[in-house]
């Protein structure tokens, strides 16, 4: 199936350069973005990155579009208690959701179906719909209730690639480090990327 429609979800686990890498080569891909960020993705986007994001949603979509120089309907932003917002519903799913990068308490939620936020109940909506869903996890070390979660998670179908660069492509930079983690989304997505070549190529 085309992947034409992904929602990105941020939450507030430190890896902000991967989101933002990401949602860079999807809008690029010219891929219908449905953005999500947890009030603790604002906080982290702000230590580790030296953007200086708009508070308001609206603000900071306009921001974003800006910065991503894209059209009015490519990206929409969502407040994590807009509930009108298509992904809140199956009745509009899109076609594959990426939280990126992923707390473990955002994938307990998940795995329990708590549902109590809009990104929560977007990862809802994904499973149910059987649609693609990617956790990029990044948390260490992690404990016997985290690996419980995400086994559970992807004994469901959910895909979960941790954060992990390889060290193979002898990397030159965090960049390099990124564009790792963000080519094996893409690939899983089933969505072209020249980031890294493929093993053996």
């Amino acid at each position: 199936m085309t992947t034409n429609t992904i929602t990105l979800a941020i939450t507030g686990a430190s890896g902000m350069p991967y989101a933002l890498r990401l949602l860079q080569c999807l809008l690029e891909a010219k891929k219908k973005v449905y953005l999500v960020v947890s009030q603790a993705a604002q906080v982290v986007l702000a230590m580790e990155t030296e953007l200086k994001l708009p508070g308001k949603i609206d603000d900071f979509e306009k921001f974003l579009k800006d910065r991503y120089q894209v059209k009015d309907d490519q990206l929409q932003l969502f407040g994590q208690n807009q509930w009108s917002a298509p992904i809140a519903s199956g009745t509009n799913a899109a076609d594959a959701m990426v939280v990126c990068p992923c707390t473990s308490g955002c994938a307990s939620a998940i795995a329990q179906g708590s549902s109590n936020n809009l990104l929560e109940r977007a990862a809802d909506v994904a499973i149910k719909e059987n649609k693609k869903l990617i956790l990029v996890t990044r948390e260490t070390p992690l404990s016997v209730i985290h690996l419980e979660n995400l086994l559970k998670l992807a004994r469901i179908g959910v895909t979960i690639l941790p954060a992990s660069p390889g060290f193979y492509h002898n990397p030159t930079s965090i960049d390099d480090l990124v564009d790792f983690v963000v080519a094996r989304i893409l690939d899983h997505l089933g969505i072209g990327q020249s980031l890294m070549p493929k093993w053996g190529g």
